[in-house]
């Protein structure tokens, strides 16, 4: 579709992501129209996307190549292609979207655990009469919780996350508790996009 677009246009297109910014990225049609509103004239529903995080951006250097932002096409992948690492830390300032220390947040707080202790923290946000939502891929929602969703695997969880956090803030959820994945394959990306919504915010003065 966005192909097409350009084709029709017949001109130049630069834009940037459907979503205000350091908000939760839209995966359908319908999250735009919620973020954007009357903002925007036309939505072109394309359906929803099919992988549910954003590209990978890679910095190829003189002196070797940089991951920016772990994405949809894995590191191993690049790798394999390269036939050579890639440095997985970017030092210094953010060079490219999404590597602000705070970005992709909904209005609720975000917390990524370990499984084993997510139940006890699920727990302590209860106790003291939080509204808790729990988005996990191997343990069962603790009681009096609000499930988000229960992914089978880290793709299913990728292609969920961003629709997860915006049906906590439609549910009102005080707190997002979220199993961490491994490190590794799509693993990597939503470790990263987790950690970047679990930030502190920027101050709003």
């Amino acid at each position: 579709m966005a192909l097409e677009l350009i084709r029709l246009a017949g001109v130049p297109i630069a834009a940037p992501s459907a979503n205000r910014f350091g908000r939760v990225s839209p995966t359908t049609a319908a999250h735009v129209r919620a973020e954007l509103g009357n903002a925007v004239d036309v939505v072109l529903d394309g359906g929803p996307c099919r992988v549910g995080v954003e590209s990978t951006i890679i910095e190829i250097l003189p002196g070797g190549t940089v991951l920016l932002r772990p994405g949809g096409v894995t590191v191993d992948a690049i790798e394999a292609v390269l036939g050579r690492a890639i440095e997985r830390i970017a030092p210094g300032p953010a060079r490219a979207s999404g590597m602000l220390p705070s970005h992709y947040a909904p209005a609720a707080e975000v917390e990524m655990l370990d499984a084993g202790a997510l139940k006890a923290r699920a727990a302590e946000h209860t106790s003291i009469g939080r509204r808790v939502g729990v988005l996990a891929l191997t343990v069962e929602p603790p009681r009096g919780t609000l499930s988000l969703g229960h992914p089978r695997s880290v793709e299913e969880l990728a292609h969920g996350l961003y629709g997860h956090l915006r049906a906590a803030d439609e549910a009102g959820v005080d707190v997002v508790l979220i199993e961490a994945p491994a490190a590794d394959g799509l693993g990597l990306a939503i470790l990263d996009r987790v950690g970047k919504a679990a930030a502190p915010r920027p101050s709003a003065e």
